[in-house]
């Protein structure tokens, strides 16, 4: 049986989780903490005390991750950096180059260029990307990775 403490307990982590959601759903749309907290139908502060509570990070922070994830993976892809910040929600490139560089340590087209040479290195080399435990787990000796 679930006791009214419980009970309260799943619904306010059900609300939080909801406005997750929405972030996950939304975060590439000009959102913001008003729209999320919204969305769990708590005031701003107890919302980001809570949300921070559940998942670690505050909405905002989260939000950031989100589009920073995303990015990323654009930027893998091939799309320029003006591109990539217009499509994961940033309207300014030069915001999103500096808050790309904060959470990455590196700025996107540093970030691009890298991938780049990263996927050249394993079309040329693929075997030097094979994990050490995987190898020694199949019997492959550092002899079998002598490609020429």
């Amino acid at each position: 049986m679930v006791t009214i403490e419980q009970y309260d307990k799943i619904y306010l982590y059900r609300r939080i989780v909801k406005a997750k959601l929405f972030i996950d759903e939304r975060f590439t749309e000009a959102i913001d903490l008003n729209n999320i907290a919204d969305q769990a139908h708590f005031s701003k502060f107890h919302f980001i005390r809570l949300f921070k509570s559940v998942y670690g990070l505050t909405p905002k922070g989260y939000l950031i991750s989100k589009r920073i994830d995303a990015a990323m993976q654009h930027l893998v892809e091939g799309f320029t950096v003006t591109e990539t910040c217009l499509m994961v929600g940033w309207e300014s490139p030069t915001s999103f180059a500096a808050m790309f560089k904060k959470m990455t340590g590196r700025t996107p087209s540093n970030f691009q260029h890298g991938e780049n040479e990263r996927r050249k290195a394993i079309k040329n080399l693929p075997l030097k990307f094979v994990p050490n435990c995987y190898a020694e787990s199949h019997g492959w000796t550092n002899s079998n990775f002598e490609e020429v």
